[in-house]
């Protein structure tokens, strides 16, 4: 009891502060969050997240190469394809010389040692916005799950590292991982958006890709309802029996509470999505001087840490890195 105890003396230092820390936060735990785009020349500024760009092939090269510099093990790409490809079935989602292929490439080429996550649903690719084949107004399960084996397999066979399914259809890691080991890419690595909710939080996101203005309806009946966190649990559990190398938390920030769940009760990597709103809201507070952006993004970025996250897929990646250097 005080003052026999006083929690305040392992704080008084830095160098005592530094040395009692539960948590760490480095350049390993980052995954660059990165839109390409066929249209950028060399890059498109995103309206809705400022300090965010869609980067042409060129600039892709650049941003791996700063990514191997600072010490970034991995870019998670997400395409922003151009409006004349998108069709009802998403077909451009598994041309083997469409965009994602050749970013691939052009990753592999400019830094081999980064890692490539790729992003295994249809919403970038199709004209209605949604993740999935569409009957009427219902996004269908198996008949989706079936594309997203062509497209996760055009992905492997282009040289993709992680394969992450951010679908959330039924089924889809079993169908996968089959697919995967069927065509000997015995490694190539499932990161399953396991938990991924239905959120107000992607609206920025759906712009840089180009899907904003497409999508009908909305996507209650795949993704996760926020008020459930015993669901996540379930879903987690099977997408590990299906396969899964890894698991997703989606949104990050509001659902701290599900990444400390997941972290403690399976032996498995967990991570977070720090989103496009998330992202957006601490970049905006800062332009308008009410909050000191670098701390609140170090700040941000700790929390997913403490809550057990092994590592955080964030557009802060790069900034973030070189703050921590």
């Amino acid at each position: 009891m005080f003052p026999a105890t006083r929690l305040r003396r392992t704080r008084q230092a830095d160098w005592s502060r530094r040395l009692v820390r539960e948590k760490t936060l480095t350049p390993d735990d980052l995954i660059w969050s990165v839109v390409v785009s066929e249209t950028a020349d060399p890059v498109e500024p995103v309206a809705a997240m400022p300090g965010v760009e869609r980067l042409s092939l060129g600039a892709l090269a650049k941003a791996a190469k700063e990514a191997d510099a600072l010490g970034i093990p991995a870019i998670a790409l997400f395409p922003h394809i151009d409006p004349a490809k998108k069709d009802d079935m998403g077909s451009e989602a598994i041309n083997p010389d469409g965009l994602v292929p050749r970013a691939i490439k052009t990753i592999k080429d400019a830094a081999p040692n980064v890692g490539v996550i790729c992003d295994v649903a249809l919403d970038p690719f199709t004209t209605h916005g949604h993740d999935g084949l569409l009957d009427g107004d219902y996004v269908t399960n198996d008949a989706t799950v079936a594309r997203l084996v062509d497209q996760a397999r055009m992905q492997a066979e282009a040289g993709c590292d992680v394969i992450a399914p951010s679908d959330m259809m039924d089924g889809r890691i079993g169908a996968l991982r089959e697919a995967l080991e069927d065509e000997g890419h015995h490694n190539t690595m499932i990161l399953s958006y396991a938990a991924k909710y239905a959120s107000g939080f992607y609206g920025p996101y759906r712009e840089a890709i180009g899907s904003a203005a497409a999508l009908t309806g909305d996507k209650k009946t795949y993704q996760m309802d926020p008020g459930n966190a015993a669901e996540a649990l379930r879903e987690v559990e099977l997408d590990i029996a299906e396969g899964a190398d890894m698991v997703m938390v989606k949104p990050g920030l509001p659902y701290l509470d599900i990444v400390h769940a997941l972290a403690d009760n399976f032996a498995v990597p967990v991570y977070a999505f720090q989103v496009s709103g998330e992202y957006a809201m601490i970049q905006a507070a800062a332009q308008n001087g009410w909050i000191d952006g670098e701390r609140v993004m170090l700040e941000s970025l700790m929390s997913f840490k403490r809550a057990g996250a092994s590592g955080i897929i964030t557009y802060f990646a790069p900034r973030a890195a070189r703050a921590l250097s």
